[in-house]
């Protein structure tokens, strides 16, 4: 049976709380490298946040079947958002987290001045779009609506999936943080900006919806199968990641853990379990 800890929201609450209330040192305060990253007590678990859905499944088959043999304590604890993993690694409630790709990355810590930084790439979730309504792309028309994530990186990249299957135009240079202002041409459609993680359950609201795969995975959606259209893989900047504050990359319960993540045990899993909704995205991360 998994012994992960997943945060309710009244506990995301209280942990949210505590890390307000907590002093803790800053990748700049010397007493907090001197106990961490290669000082970090390697007899310690390793308490890692992550998303239910792939990710901690994925952890919990590293720590059922490799940790043990690998010499490596694994606690982990699930987060059902994006922003407290990253907090609650920042301030040290967890020595490392597994949920998030580059681009969201790099705009927390612009946003937030934290510094998280990536360790190993592991798997890829294609962002797909989705409807209880249309067959087919062509089914989505003038005058429906589309919602799509409203956090600035999973917002650029589902216009982009948009754009690039013909349902909208993105101006000239409309990178991956597109915002809803850039696009050139909607072609009569309506766009609702809703919180990523509740995206499946207003999907019903809608006429389609451009959904997170770890999301749409939660929700029983089988993203090679029930989407309209689907990220492809190849050239993919939005690999997903095990990450820790700076300064801890040469913790040695890190590099025991990257290592197993990139392993071909690991590999397996994803392929058998995940069937293409999921990829394997192993090694080293985009700079």
């Amino acid at each position: 049976m998994r012994k992960n800890i997943k945060l309710t929201a009244a506990a995301a609450a209280a942990l949210a709380l505590s890390l307000g209330l907590t002093a803790c040192g800053t990748a700049s305060d010397p007493a907090a490298k001197a106990e961490s990253g290669a000082k970090a007590d390697p007899n310690k678990a390793l308490v890692v946040a992550a998303s239910p859905t792939p990710h901690a499944d994925i952890l919990a088959y590293v720590k059922d079947n490799l940790a043990q043999k690998a010499g490596l304590k694994l606690e982990v604890r699930e987060f059902t958002d994006y922003v407290l993993p990253n907090t609650a690694t920042q301030q040290g409630q967890v020595d490392a987290n597994f949920f998030q790709h580059k681009p969201y990355l790099d705009d927390f810590n612009k946003k937030n001045k934290t510094t998280i930084v990536p360790v190993v790439n592991v798997h890829l979730e294609p962002l797909g779009l989705y409807s209880k309504k249309a067959k087919a792309l062509s089914d989505i028309t003038s005058g429906q609506t589309v919602a799509v994530p409203n956090d600035t990186t999973n917002e650029g990249r589902a216009l982009k999936l948009l754009a690039d299957n013909g349902l909208i135009t993105l101006k000239d240079g409309a990178g991956s943080g597109a915002k809803l202002s850039d696009i050139e041409d909607a072609k009569g459609l309506k766009f609702k900006e809703i919180e990523a993680a509740t995206l499946p359950r207003a999907l019903g609201d809608v006429d389609a919806a451009v959904i997170n795969g770890n999301y749409a995975i939660e929700a029983d959606l089988e993203p090679a199968k029930d989407s309209l259209a689907l990220e492809k893989a190849e050239g993919n900047p939005y690999a997903n990641f095990l990450a820790v504050k700076e300064g801890n990359e040469k913790d040695a319960r890190v590099e025991k853990l990257a290592k197993l993540l990139n392993s071909p045990e690991v590999k397996k899993f994803i392929e058998d379990k995940y069937a293409g909704s999921i990829v394997p995205a192993f090694g080293p991360t985009a700079k």
